[in-house]
């Protein structure tokens, strides 16, 4: 086969490892929210959990969470959260998905025009409206 009719294929970046004993925090944070699917469900009430997007908090940018709740009755609701900037909180029932959960515990109606100061615009969203964490539990206690 002649060569100069192949395409020009870049290389495969190297992997990167991190040293014996080092944990990438973002990939921390995205495994353990990946794996809270099933307690999103049961807090909400819903059938089952999927979670379409995860962004780790950074200095520049806050947490990010997209979760696909299906119903009972088949329905879908589509939610996104944001939380905090940059920094895990201290107290563990003060942690991104802790939050998570307490909100849908909480049985906030956002897919009926459902509304409150931590309700905010959000252009990534699939609705254009995240639920703001940090505001709603400042006002939650």
């Amino acid at each position: 086969m002649d060569t100069a009719l192949r395409p020009v294929v870049p290389p495969l970046p190297a992997v990167v490892r991190q040293p014996e004993g080092q944990v990438d925090a973002a990939q921390e944070f995205v495994d353990r929210l990946r794996g809270t699917a099933g307690h999103f469900a049961l807090a909400a009430g819903a059938e089952s959990a999927v979670i379409r997007e995860v962004v780790p908090p950074a200095r520049h940018r806050r947490a990010r969470c997209r979760i696909v709740l299906r119903t009972r009755d088949r329905d879908e609701l589509d939610l996104t959260f944001l939380g905090p900037v940059s920094r895990p909180a201290a107290r563990p029932e003060r942690s991104f998905e802790a939050l998570i959960q307490q909100w849908l515990r909480a049985g906030h109606d956002t897919a009926h025009g459902g509304r409150g100061a931590w309700l905010v615009a959000d252009d990534e969203a699939p609705d254009g409206r995240a639920v703001d964490l940090t505001a709603w539990s400042a006002t939650a206690g």
